[in-house]
């Protein structure tokens, strides 16, 4: 072979300018550029861009690193700084220009990042991979909106006990089977939400804790031949312990494909909205003409195209059909990585826009539902305006409908020597004698009640009150109203 033959017959170098292309990132091995399909199908910088800060932040703290162990110099280490602060700045005005070609937020940032800077730019990317360049970047976006949650589950909580507060001693059907059961404190029945909306902000609490550990430095899977200083990244990125001590995956393997942090998340969320779902039937049901126990400020509602008398629960309703979307991502999620062996897969793409969805469902959800059931902060009175309002009235009568102090009369029993079990079925006499009076316990005549037992006496109908059943149930966690301030002082300690 001649040496012309040889010349033509070996590939050539890549210009300095192609290696500035998406495609030299990876593709010099391949003989034909990808397809227009293929590039559509797989790209994913549409949704993938909102992490560009944890992308950059990322870089930033590996690139510092790479510049401590000596494996880049400093003047390379300032020049990805500068380009970085450039690109931070365009992107935060829009200047910044996506690229489809460039295929996902990585690429497109260290593209425009040797476009800047040279090739300085080109060195950033030593020790890391994309994978576990994205695992880092997902983790820390996710910790930042794990945050924001945080603050809106107080804000949902604060605003659940400020009517709780104002509504300690309205008295409220409680309801067992949707059958009036026993009355409580309309306060006592927002509280046990703010217990469950507590027990979420624990449990994202939990989640971030798995969540803020580095994976970055496990490189593609195997780790790398580089001296990194993985620690001293944690540390630059506030992966820490509740020591301070640094958290940094401790298996390569592990680092680049564990999405379980993601599933523990959509998991966390998902019971979120399943409180927040109950929490809507509720003022669904209550804000309905046959119940009558609430309003829902208007802006929070919508009318009817055909029927001008109407106002619907739409925030509610909705927020109640949104459950199922949450809930889907987690087992979208699950599915997901169910069959995936080691180590990372493209199919871990897919786990971002529904993690992302999750988020932005969970987050205005949370927002909305604060303002809606406490209300609007007046700047001019500093007081909180609009939210629930609440009708005292409706709600005492509905609980005088169903013998809800049926119970009482069966304890008052006991305190008089009857065993429970017949005290129970003395009561349930009484009762079918009220019903064939039409008329509630309160109103039997005490000869009538005396006939059922011979030691009730005329202090019976202090039992029989709404009011005295609410006041009787003084014990820890019960629905009297000493106790149920007394909730509302811990919560206010709480969440303060």
């Amino acid at each position: 072979m001649s040496k012309a033959q040889a010349t033509s017959a070996t590939p050539s170098a890549p210009s300095h300018n192609q290696l500035d292309t998406k495609a030299q990132a990876w593709s010099a091995l391949f003989s034909e550029p990808m397809s227009d399909l293929v590039k559509r199908y797989t790209s994913s910088v549409f949704f993938d861009k909102r992490l560009w800060q944890a992308d950059i932040a990322g870089s930033l703290a590996h690139a510092e690193m790479l510049a401590a162990q000596g494996i880049i110099g400093a003047e390379d280490h300032a020049s990805i700084q500068r380009g970085m602060a450039q690109i931070t700045s365009e992107i935060e005005s829009g200047a910044f220009e996506w690229k489809l070609d460039l295929e996902d937020v990585h690429l497109n940032i260290e593209a425009r990042l040797t476009q800047l800077v040279g090739d300085a730019g080109k060195r950033l990317h030593t020790g890391r991979s994309r994978n576990d360049q994205v695992a880092t970047d997902v983790r820390l976006w996710l910790r930042g909106e794990i945050d924001l949650i945080g603050d809106l589950l107080k804000e949902l909580q604060v605003s659940l006990v400020d009517v709780a507060e104002q509504n300690v001693e309205v008295i409220l059907p409680g309801f067992t089977h949707l059958q009036v059961a026993q009355p409580v404190s309309f306060g006592h029945h927002m509280l046990a939400y703010v217990e469950m909306f507590a027990r979420d902000a624990d449990r994202m609490a939990d989640v971030r804790r798995r969540t803020n550990v580095l994976p970055l430095g496990s490189a593609a899977l195997a780790g790398t031949t580089y001296p990194l200083d993985r620690e001293r990244v944690a540390k630059t990125l506030g992966m820490l312990d509740a020591n301070g001590a640094p958290v940094v995956c401790q298996n390569s393997l592990d680092a680049v494909s564990d999405r379980d942090f993601a599933i523990e998340f959509t998991a966390a969320a998902s019971l979120c909205m399943v409180h927040v779902s109950r929490l809507s039937e509720e003022l669904i049901i209550w804000m309905s003409q046959n119940f009558g126990f609430i309003k829902i400020a208007d802006r929070f509602t919508t009318g009817s195209s055909i029927m001008p008398q109407k106002k619907n629960p739409d925030v509610p309703e909705l927020a109640r059909g949104k459950t199922g979307r949450v809930v889907g991502h987690l087992m979208g999620l699950i599915t997901l990585m169910k069959g995936q062996p080691l180590a990372y897969n493209k199919d871990n793409q897919e786990d971002k826009e529904p993690l992302f969805d999750t988020v932005d469902t969970l987050k205005d959800t949370l927002r909305i539902f604060a303002e809606m059931v406490g209300g609007q902060l007046n700047p001019a009175t500093g007081q909180k305006e609009g939210g629930i309002t609440v009708n005292p009235q409706a709600m005492e009568q509905a609980a005088l409908k169903g013998y809800a102090t049926a119970t009482d009369l069966a304890d008052y029993l006991v305190k008089k020597g009857l065993p429970f079990r017949d005290a129970h079925e003395t009561v349930a006499h009484a009762v079918k004698a009220a019903q064939s009076h039409a008329c509630d316990l309160s109103e039997l005549p005490l000869t009538v009640l005396q006939g059922f037992h011979p030691q009730i006496e005329k202090d019976v109908y202090e039992v029989l009150s709404l009011r005295g059943s609410l006041n009787a149930r003084n014990t820890l966690g019960g629905t009297a109203p000493a106790q149920v301030r007394t909730q509302v002082a811990r919560h206010r300690a709480r969440l303060a």
